[in-house]
């Protein structure tokens, strides 16, 4: 499914957080269950199962890292060259509201990096995650010092990243084998945030 920005993907912590969104789904699909999730502020492709086999295949997948996934950031800044690699630990440095950064003692995370375009002081990027840690894209982008727009925890300091209306950050394709025909699949979600203008 493609999941809008600002819907949790399941209940938080006190009750400002118990609407999510597999709560709704379930209501007329109850067999469905998250396959992964998505921060509460990003956007698009978002994998459920409809039955507990699918699901126990569906995420063995991911634990194996045989889903390959795509997402796409506006970040404030231009990288140096067109493509690279992020992967410094990560680990919680703070707890309310959650945020994580580089950490020698922080679980191992990569990320991928391309350039897919320049518009004006920011650049759009493509992302690709090879680990899954929490807030992962957000904090190696910051990391990196190309912080994503509209990013309330790692951008909050900039009046540019601030006048964003929404995260820029989406879950633009995934690509995996269906655990049961075989099949190789790719399913793609338009971005729906334009390039940030000159």
């Amino acid at each position: 499914m493609n999941k809008p920005a600002g819907w949790l993907c399941q209940p938080g912590l006190g009750p400002g957080q118990a609407d999510a969104l597999i709560g709704r789904l379930q209501r007329d699909q109850p067999e469905l269950r998250l396959v992964h999730r998505l921060d509460r502020d990003t956007s698009g492709l978002l994998l459920l199962a409809r039955s507990p086999q699918a699901l126990r295949s569906l995420s063995q997948l991911f634990e194996h890292r045989l889903v390959q996934k795509l997402y796409v950031a506006d970040v404030l800044g231009r990288p140096a060259g067109v493509s690279g690699r992020l992967s410094w630990p990560l680990a919680r440095l703070e707890r309310s509201p959650p945020r994580y950064g580089p950490h020698p003692q922080g679980r191992a995370s990569l990320t991928c990096w391309r350039l897919a375009e320049a518009c004006g002081s920011c650049s759009r990027l493509w992302l690709r995650p090879r680990t899954g840690r929490s807030h992962q894209l957000r904090a190696h982008c910051a990391s990196f010092g190309l912080p994503i727009l509209g990013d309330p925890i790692y951008g909050a300091d900039s009046a540019a990243l601030t006048a964003a209306q929404r995260l820029h950050l989406h879950a633009a394709a995934l690509a995996f084998r269906h655990p049961f025909t075989g099949q190789r699949l790719r399913v793609r979600s338009a971005v729906p945030f334009p390039c940030p203008p000159d």
